[in-house]
């Protein structure tokens, strides 16, 4: 009888695997022929801007990986940036609807994509916005439309920016684990939380004079777009006046207040189609698709286009964080490729790890003497990300690029008093009079404390060494602006932290300027492993993603935020160069 069941079991277990791998193949097959087939554009059509996902400053996709899009569901600013200057010559399409709500991008990768939307209206064509619920950063965005709609049951949330930082001293006190912090910086606020209940005035100054630069570069844009002053916008702000449609469109926030219904009929007169006739819309992921086969920058000669981006951890790095693989191997191939003029290299990073972030800074210098290394930074190029940036021979920021922080910090957990309250004692043996360092379930003793004090002194003398090197400046200067204090790429550019305001784009167009190049193409780096990939290699990986996914939905997305950052400052390990504090500015 055992037997049997040991065969029927295998059968079964033969019959499953079978059958998994003819679904997968099926997938495969279906996924090739769609890429084949692509997207047909209809003539007289509308190209449909709705960001239903995440973005993210690349995807890495690989075009010719018919499981490139598999489990990604993040939008790449460089995808959305590229159809939309491929729309504006494209004769099928007669304009862009924007239909977007609660967009998750950085206000960077938003001035970004509102200026290219400005650029598509530069040929003729029209742009138009409608929402249910217009957030601060979607009314932003919707402003560089013709018309912008709401529902006439909606809201426009516009009432300045703000932010918010959480404390746990107390959850340390009551937990009876916390955090041991060393630190350089008066300004370096990024453990601030643990040592404190209450924002320091430091803290307090440096948030608060940052979203005002944000704030400022926002209200002018909205006001040459929809033609009210910087003061009026600011009284609407502050008498809540987009709260009801009514009120919105009174102060000139909005050009109506429209059901989608009757909203689409104006699309439909903007293109001439009858009342009854349906719009043809193109969706973005498909126009993306279809856009990505036309190249706008063909010429034999390349720039090599590196992007760098999320937090500084070490190893080989991937779309969500950055590790020295392969940031390291994207340099030597751009250096090593003759086609390769010069280098233009993304960051968008609140830093991390200092041993890291001087592993890549040290191979861009490398790679500078080489050929032209221009720096572009995204929504934020802070600490770690701020150093390795220095390297370039010229640095282009947004104005609303969060960056600077020019300080560093270590953190090391402890849970000395959770364990003597659990009756857990641990005792130590060595051989040497330093060989017991620390220990988890001990105080930290003043000389160990002594000694990585020592090591964050070092460590921060050597970031602003690197940044006067960079910036052609003295240390003493460095120090003035340095301290762990934040800016806004407005006030860097002001203090000299970099060279121009710019995109990716303009920093693009520098580095061919620098190589002596007029005809150029582009070649990104570096490729990621798709999702399908992922799942193939690590099932577990996949799992864990489905799980913090599930615990999300279930929490909310703010308190899931709380225990992420929480997990993840557990989870550093030697000297950070990070960003001062977890900014979600709104």
């Amino acid at each position: 009888m055992k037997f049997l069941r040991n065969l029927l079991a295998s059968i079964l277990g033969s019959l499953v695997a079978f059958m998994i791998v003819v679904g997968m193949f099926f997938i495969f097959m279906v996924l090739v022929g769609s890429a084949e087939d692509g997207v047909l554009v209809k003539k007289n059509s509308v190209l449909e801007i709705s960001f239903v996902a995440p973005i993210m400053d690349y995807t890495g996709k690989d075009e010719t990986d018919p499981f490139a899009s598999i489990w990604t569901e993040e939008f790449g600013l460089d995808e959305i940036l590229h159809a939309i200057e491929v729309a504006k010559n494209d004769a099928n399409i007669e304009g862009i609807s924007l239909t977007t709500g609660f967009l998750q991008a950085g206000m960077a990768q938003t001035r970004e994509i509102r200026n290219a939307l400005i650029d598509f209206k530069s040929n003729g064509k029209f742009v138009m916005a409608h929402a249910d619920v217009y957030a601060q950063r979607d009314y932003y965005l919707a402003t560089a439309a013709d018309e912008v709609y709401l529902n006439p049951v909606g809201v426009v949330d516009f009432k300045g920016l703000s932010t918010e930082v959480l404390f746990y001293k107390e959850l340390q006190e009551k937990s009876g684990i916390k955090m041991e912090v060393i630190r350089h910086g008066k300004y370096k606020s990024a453990v601030e939380p643990f040592l404190s209940d209450t924002m320091s005035d430091e803290n307090r100054t440096q948030i608060k004079e940052l979203i005002t630069s944000i704030w400022n570069i926002m209200v002018e844009d909205i006001s040459e777009s929809r033609n009210i002053a910087p003061e009026n916008l600011n009284r609407i702000a502050d008498t809540l006046g987009g709260r009801t449609p009514q009120y919105a469109i009174a102060s000139g926030l909005l050009d109506g207040a429209l059901h989608y219904d009757e909203y689409e009929n104006l699309i439909k007169q903007k293109i001439g189609v009858e009342e009854d006739d349906e719009v043809e819309y193109v969706g973005l992921r498909d126009y993306i698709q279809n856009s990505s086969k036309k190249k706008l920058k063909t010429g034999s000669d390349k720039i090599a286009v590196i992007y760098a981006q999320g937090e500084i951890l070490g190893g080989e790095g991937g779309r969500d964080y950055i590790g020295q693989g392969l940031i390291v191997d994207a340099l030597h191939k751009a250096v090593d490729n003759e086609n390769i003029k010069a280098i233009v290299v993304r960051i968008n990073s609140p830093g991390g790890s200092a041993l890291v972030s001087d592993i890549i800074w040290r191979e861009m210098q490398l790679a500078k003497k080489e050929k032209p290394l221009v720096v572009s930074f995204g929504n934020v190029a802070a600490s770690g990300g701020y150093y390795i940036g220095v390297a370039g021979d010229k640095i282009f920021a947004e104005p609303t690029t969060i960056t600077g922080s020019i300080g560093v910090f270590g953190t090391i957990p402890n849970m000395h008093e959770l364990a003597k309250n659990i009756g857990v004692n641990a005792e130590q043996v060595g051989t040497n009079a330093n060989s017991v360092d620390y220990s988890f379930f001990e105080p930290m003793s003043d000389l160990f404390r002594n000694v990585m004090q020592e090591s964050i002194e070092e460590t921060y003398q050597t970031f602003l060494s690197r940044v006067s090197q960079g910036r052609n400046m003295p240390v003493e200067k460095v120090n003035e602006v340095a301290q762990g204090r934040v800016w806004s790429g407005v006030d860097a550019k002001a203090l000299g932290l970099v060279d121009e305001l710019g995109n990716l784009d303009d920093a693009i167009a520098a580095a061919a300027e620098m190589a002596g190049l007029s005809d150029y193409g582009v070649r990104k780096y570096p490729k990621y492993k798709s999702g399908f990939e992922q799942f193939m290699e690590d099932y577990g990986a996949v799992k864990s993603k489905i799980g913090e996914s599930i615990i999300q939905e279930e929490i909310g997305t703010e308190a899931y935020q709380v225990i992420k950052e929480f997990k993840e400052f557990t989870k550093q390990e030697g000297i950070q160069a990070k960003m001062p504090f977890s900014l979600n500015i709104k």
